[in-house]
């Protein structure tokens, strides 16, 4: 049990997380064993991405101010967050990844989220998880803008290309060996 300081520690520090997350996926977990939680931890910490369990009533009071506050009524029974600060995609992927190769289904579910401000519930996580993330988003946005110039480019090249061979071709020409009729 925490003491008054430690709670307050908790919930400053919670409030801070809470004021620079993204988004917050809240959920319900459920007879996870250790080696389960350690490994949804590992891969949530490579993908920049916080898993925590919080008590209701410290998270409750840290999302106070914040874009988070709208996940107060679902903050209920054992509680775990997965913050994300970066990718909004990136916490509902990792998520949705480990769920499905989880083999107790009932163990971790999901509640409820909210997303730059916006709450969304269970299936709009899920729909989330399906959507392309940042990089692959800037990949495609990068290929856009690339696709034009590129195909100017080619276009520009043609003709020194066409003017290089047929330039080649009458310097191969001319180097042949006039051939001498067979007598």
């Amino acid at each position: 049990m925490q003491n008054r300081n430690e709670k307050a520690e908790t919930i400053k520090s919670l409030t801070a997380k809470f004021q620079r997350a993204q988004v917050a996926i809240v959920a319900e977990y459920n007879k996870l064993d250790v080696a389960t939680v350690t490994e949804l931890r590992k891969k949530m910490r490579a993908q920049k991405l916080d898993y925590q369990v919080v008590k209701n009533t410290l998270a409750k009071r840290a999302a106070k101010g914040t874009s988070l506050e709208k996940l107060e009524d679902i903050l209920a029974g054992p509680t775990a967050l997965v913050l994300g600060y970066e990718d909004p995609v990136a916490p509902a992927k990792v998520l949705q990844d480990f769920l499905k190769d989880l083999k107790d289904k009932e163990s971790l579910k999901v509640r409820g989220a909210v997303v730059n401000g916006s709450r969304v519930d269970a299936k709009g996580v899920e729909a989330l998880a399906k959507m392309p993330g940042l990089p692959e988003l800037r990949a495609t946005l990068l290929r856009i803008i690339n696709t034009p110039a590129t195909q100017l480019v080619r276009v520009l090249a043609a003709p020194g290309q066409q003017l290089a061979r047929v330039i080649q071709a009458n310097v191969d020409k001319q180097e042949k060996p006039a051939e001498v009729p067979a007598s």
